[in-house]
């Protein structure tokens, strides 16, 4: 420290962000030996800076870092630095950052604003020129929200409101952590390339997050995918059919994954196992390897909930995502604004089945995980699309039926989740779309076909940079009025959903509505802020006949 600060006559902190005990031994000895010193972050697109100078508030005075633990003194300097945090509305993607493993990224620009802002304001010390605001002022740039801005804390971090954020910045640092070992553990590395292979194919869509998958390994070579349904307790799962997609996505991803690895999948359904359990035997084949352009993108698929942009999709975009389905499926698009007008006029319809049938409820109440922003086996609460207020409703609602049932029919409690689930994102998308079979739909490989077909759609979604969202529920109604079953007790479910089916024919086409095997919406937009995980490979293994889990 001696032979570095020697003859210095300004500091400038070019630290490492996770050094908060070295860069407050720096900050001390400048001061001891009065040098002047700034230290800068590059926060989102733009820059946060303070600076401490001989006469003026310590750098421990400010942030007050001593004697906690490392964790606390990295919300403790963030805090200090940008107070009013202007990145927080636009950086969506909070699995960037991983605390025990000390990572988090800085965009390039910056790098370069921290760089700028440093040497400015170490021009104007040095050379006695200019306006200088040391700590407690504190100075933010954000260039993508065009703002500066320069404020002061008079009692740094120890001011009441800093108080107040320091310890939700504790908070929040603690579900940082678990977030990031469980992301750690999706993550580990497999133990082979059969493991590698599967660990990709895992990230297969699955109604709910389901996942009715278990691995059955062989040898290095060969393995069987145990599959099932969810038809007996799930309404959305007529005869399996939304499992038989899922699974068509499980093998059209693991066809992919094994294709970058040097292989391709010989694989067999056995055609003597119960309808309700499909069994397939795979054995992986020695293959030219080749970089297939939809492998990088088969972890980052998820769902986006909110709303997008209204631009339409280019003709550029549309053409791949029809190719991508293959020959034996076609694409139908309702993108016009009357029909995507009428589009959410439907899915508003559709949500009063949805949210009224007493046969859903116990879908409903099982598949979110609450204040979550990631989830292995189900979906968090902070990906469904609704604002705080709207979440803490529905989880009240949701602790029983007759909660739901009282909200419905004396409160309009169907009202707020159709609006911010149903309405807002169906008008607010680039287009709504379904995918159709170009034959009927009549067996289980043919639904298994859609789910492969479906896939390489959503797949070629995410690599054009598009937002995707499933919109299934009224095919699986018009399949149950189709094939006259009744799904509910509730005759007013019937009957609407008798009317849905006639719109959706009406707005799509009946071949469409007949032979439809999926159904979404997709536009541009950022990528969501909360999405589902899958299980860990470990979880998904079935050893001497029996699943390590168990539903």
């Amino acid at each position: 420290m001696d032979a570095f600060l020697n003859d210095v006559d300004l500091f400038v902190d070019g630290l490492d962000f996770f050094a908060p005990r070295l860069r407050a031994e720096v900050f001390s000895a400048c001061a001891a030996r009065g040098i002047p010193a700034i230290t800068a972050g590059p926060i989102g697109m733009g820059t946060a800076y303070i600076i401490f100078m001989p006469d003026g508030m310590s750098f421990e005075e400010y942030f007050c870092l001593s004697g906690l633990p490392e964790e606390k003194q990295y919300v403790n300097f963030l805090l200090g630095l940008t107070p009013s945090a202007p990145h927080r509305s636009y950086l969506v993607d909070p699995q960037r950052v991983n605390l025990p493993e000390k990572r988090g990224p800085s965009t390039i620009m910056a790098c370069q604003l921290c760089a700028g802002v440093t040497a400015t304001e170490a021009l104007k010390i040095l050379l006695q020129r200019g306006p200088v605001y040391p700590a407690p002022y504190f100075h933010s740039f954000d260039a993508y929200r065009m703002t500066y801005s320069r404020g002061k804390l008079r009692w740094g971090n120890r001011g009441p409101l800093q108080t107040l954020k320091r310890q939700l910045g504790y908070r929040q640092v603690a579900k940082i952590t678990q977030h990031s070992a469980m992301l750690q553990e999706q993550d580990a590395a497999p133990a082979g390339i059969l493991q590698a292979i599967l660990s990709q194919a895992r990230w297969a869509p699955s109604g709910d997050n389901t996942q009715p998958w278990r691995f059955e390994i062989h040898d290095d070579t060969r393995f069987t995918i145990h599959g099932h349904d969810t038809r007996d307790h799930v309404i959305y799962d007529l005869r399996g059919r939304a499992s038989q997609i899922a699974l068509g996505g499980l093998l059209e991803t693991l066809d992919i994954a094994a294709a970058t690895h040097g292989f391709r999948c010989d694989i067999q359904r056995r055609l003597d196992a119960p309808e309700n359990r499909p069994t397939f035997d795979v054995q992986l084949i020695e293959s030219p390897a080749r970089s297939h352009p939809l492998a990088p993108f088969i972890a980052a698929r998820s769902t986006q909930r909110r709303s997008m942009q209204r631009r339409p999709l280019t003709s550029r975009h549309r053409d791949a995502l029809e190719a991508a389905v293959g020959p034996d499926h076609y694409v139908v698009w309702l993108q016009e604004p009357g029909e995507r007008r009428r589009m959410a006029r439907l899915l508003w319809d559709n949500a009063l089945v949805r949210l009224t049938t007493p046969e859903a409820y116990p879908v409903h109440s099982s598949i979110i995980d609450w204040n979550a922003q990631y989830s292995t086996e189900r979906i968090p609460d902070q990906a469904l699309g609704m604002d705080p207020l709207g979440l803490k409703l529905m989880r009240w609602a949701l602790a029983s039926w007759q909660r739901v049932h009282f909200l419905n029919r004396y409160l309009g409690g169907t009202l707020l989740p159709r609006l911010q689930m149903d309405l807002l994102p169906a008008l607010n998308c680039g287009a709504h779309f379904v995918i159709v079979s170009r034959q009927p739909l009549t067996t289980m490989d043919d639904y298994i076909a859609g789910g492969r077909a479906m896939q390489r759609f959503w797949l070629t979604a995410t690599r054009l940079g598009l937002q995707f969202q499933p919109e299934m529920t009224p095919l699986i109604f018009a399949s149950y009025i189709h094939g006259q079953v009744e799904f509910s007790r509730e005759s007013k479910s019937m009957e609407r959903a008798v009317r849905l089916t006639r719109d959706l024919q009406a707005l799509a086409g009946e071949t469409a509505v007949h032979q439809g095997v999926f159904m979404g919406r997709v536009g541009y937009g950022p990528n969501p802020a909360a999405r589902s995980l899958r299980l860990p490979l470990s979880k998904l293994l079935k050893t001497s006949g029996h699943d390590k889990i168990t539903s």
